[in-house]
């Protein structure tokens, strides 16, 4: 009792000292408040009709607490603070999604991509209403955390309500070991080259600074398309570093909170601005926290254009706090802010091009201001072209059908990605017309 009462007072002496004029009343004003709760809990002791655990009860009503603020600040038992180092240093089990309270209620920030969620089809907005047979109405974040994960193999059923649904329906997914790298590149076309960064990882700069550099070694970059769809956020300093690589000076990132200690101003460190070509930043609703800041900066900076759909909107620092007996305390203690001064919070990152995702299915059909347009070769009994009639058996036709048997990685993602092919036509449109300017420039 004496160890939780003493948790909770520093709990709420970090909550309540803010400056030191209002520091006084506010202290007198929270201890006779303690007094309430202790006298409640001395009551449910007594009376409850069940014998309770104070530790238990203690702990809810911290979490009750935290979460009448705002759905990211959340009490750490020793277990969840052990559980939060792994994501960021290490690996762990579980579906793979980045989840948070909206409005009350569970909701999928982004599935992570290649893990179980991703490839069952879980999707940013998706709403958990239960995890196996629990309601998750009145759970924290950290306690739909540990009920969604467990050791790889075990199953998980939750029950996903998604916009334009008329029901519930359920996904019973298999736990795995959730991926820690989060850069994947391959290339486009020679000279343009695709980077995805899922999450920002202890490692994640580092892996990214290598990939590029390595390419651009053997093959000059033209043209980069870096894709933060779905990407949940991570930590801010492997954010500030990677948007680094690419500006020479100027304020990436700052943030502001009632504390001085909180306002910071995060900038350039580059000695030399090494990468000159375009760059498209892929972002949509599962694009939150550290990928906004990417995608804001080079927007604001000039070096990117961005493209996609709005993105999520969490523009809020978490701070750990270290609690006794290993526990700890997430705070949130500022708000982040772009280059530009304007805040991510609830608004996001809005694209300078915006691009709806088609998904693979619907090809065939162009969505154009709420029309559908369809083609001469999808209407019934077509008058067909000759060269449909014709039985090409050439070498040439049949060395390209071979070549058909084996896509590209980079081709298959074309194929499915209306948004991908959208940026690397913008990034050709930039190729040529940058040759066309070197060309003139000769002349003259």
């Amino acid at each position: 009792m004496k160890k939780t009462l003493t948790l909770l007072l520093s709990l709420l002496f970090i909550y309540t000292a803010s400056n030191a004029a209002e520091e006084n009343s506010q202290r007198e004003e929270t201890y006779k408040n303690l007094e309430v709760f202790s006298n409640v809990l001395t009551l449910l002791q007594e009376h409850y009709v069940d014998t309770i655990d104070p530790q238990e009860v203690i702990t809810g009503a911290i979490n009750g607490m935290l979460t009448s603020l705002d759905p990211h600040s959340s009490y750490l038992d020793p277990d969840d603070f052990k559980e939060l180092q792994e994501e960021t240093h290490g690996s762990f089990s579980g579906i793979g999604i980045e989840i948070t309270l909206k409005d009350g209620i569970l909701t999928v920030v982004s599935p992570i991509e290649g893990t179980p969620a991703y490839h069952a089809g879980i999707e940013a907005g998706d709403q958990i209403i239960r995890v196996e047979d629990d309601l998750t109405k009145n759970m924290t974040l950290m306690e739909a955390v540990k009920k969604l994960r467990g050791k790889k193999g075990t199953k998980v059923t939750i029950s996903v309500f998604r916009k334009g649904w008329q029901e519930l329906k359920d996904f019973t997914l298999v736990r795995d070991e959730i991926p820690v790298q989060s850069v994947k590149t391959m290339e486009l076309e020679p000279g343009l080259l695709y980077t995805r960064i899922s999450n920002f990882q202890s490692n994640t700069t580092k892996d990214f600074s290598e990939a590029l550099r390595e390419y651009n070694e053997e093959t000059p970059v033209e043209g980069l398309v870096l894709d933060l769809r779905n990407n949940p956020g991570g930590l801010l300093d492997q954010a500030v570093k990677v948007t680094d690589v690419f500006l020479e000076k100027g304020v990436i990132v700052s943030t502001r909170g009632r504390d001085e200690d909180q306002d910071m101003v995060f900038e350039a460190k580059q000695e030399d601005d090494q990468y000159q070509f375009p760059i498209i930043v892929l972002v949509n609703s599962g694009s939150a926290s550290a990928s906004e800041i990417v995608a804001g900066a080079l927007q604001d900076h000039g070096k990117a254009i961005v493209l996609g759909t709005e993105t999520f909107g969490k523009g809020s620092v978490q701070t750990i706090v270290p609690m006794p007996d290993g526990a700890g305390l997430r705070l949130t203690t500022a708000r982040y802010y772009t280059p530009s001064g304007d805040s991510i919070q609830a608004t996001g990152i809005i694209p300078d091009i915006t691009v709806e995702f088609v998904p693979p299915g619907d090809d065939k059909i162009t969505q154009n201001n709420g029309h559908q347009l369809i083609r001469e070769k999808d209407l019934p009994r077509h008058f067909k072209n000759d060269k449909e009639n014709s039985e090409d058996t050439s070498e040439a036709a049949e060395e390209e059908r071979e070549d058909d048997e084996e896509i590209s990685e980079a081709e298959q993602r074309l194929q499915s990605d209306n948004q991908l092919r959208t940026a690397l036509i913008i990034l050709e449109s930039l190729r040529i017309a940058e040759k066309v300017r070197s060309k003139e420039a000769k002349k003259e």
